[in-house]
């Protein structure tokens, strides 16, 4: 896998949007002044899948993710995992980190190009997500894959297997906020890439 911005979990540094202000069609600009460097363009489309370590779901969880499964459906497949938190039924935190962060990485497959949801994760907008998106169908990679760790957060093996760390907000998300969190971001990113309306 080549060099490229999301490496080493530094995030993409946005770039300025190409001939503002001047004349010719283009996508309307986003509130912040900036737009997706793939939007309106080609992108290769590879399979999505999301991992969520945690307990069953409330039943409204659930139907805002298939929810958003469905739309997603339109421009790729996707796939959502849910690993059972604290396999062992151990009071020992990293005991449980330890063992949670086992049973992802053998979720992983090597061609997977990994994104991780962490706290100290790169701060990023829809648009980079988007940017996201079309970069790693650069990789070669042949699944993108999204890892949200559980209560404890993430363990070492699958931060240091991850390809690019970012956090939805500055906020400690729940679990499951932070699944229907990410899994409206995906589909408005690529709302974003095919230059769509972005439907509620």
């Amino acid at each position: 896998m080549g060099v490229f911005p999301w490496t080493c979990r530094c995030g993409l540094n946005p770039s300025p949007s190409k001939n503002r202000g001047a004349p010719g069609r283009r996508p309307p600009p986003t509130p912040r002044g900036r737009r997706s460097k793939y939007t309106g363009q080609s992108v290769r489309t590879m399979p999505m899948r999301v991992i969520t370590v945690g307990k069953k779901r409330s039943q409204g969880t659930q139907l805002l993710v298939e929810e958003y499964k469905e739309k997603l459906g339109h421009y790729c497949a996707v796939e959502d995992t849910l690993i059972k938190s604290n396999p062992k039924l151990t009071s020992d935190v990293k005991v449980q980190i330890e063992a949670e962060d086992v049973s992802m990485m053998q979720q992983l497959k090597a061609e997977d190009f990994v994104v991780v949801l962490d706290e100290n994760g790169k701060d990023v907008m829809s648009e980079q997500i988007a940017d996201l998106i079309g970069d790693a169908g650069s990789t070669g990679s042949s699944r993108l894959t999204f890892c949200i760790g559980g209560p404890y957060g993430l363990g070492v093996q699958v931060r240091e297997r991850a390809d690019a760390t970012i956090r939805l907000s500055s906020l400690v998300l729940n679990h499951q906020v932070a699944l229907i969190v990410l899994m409206e971001q995906l589909y408005r990113a690529w709302t974003i890439i095919k230059g769509q309306k972005y439907h509620h």
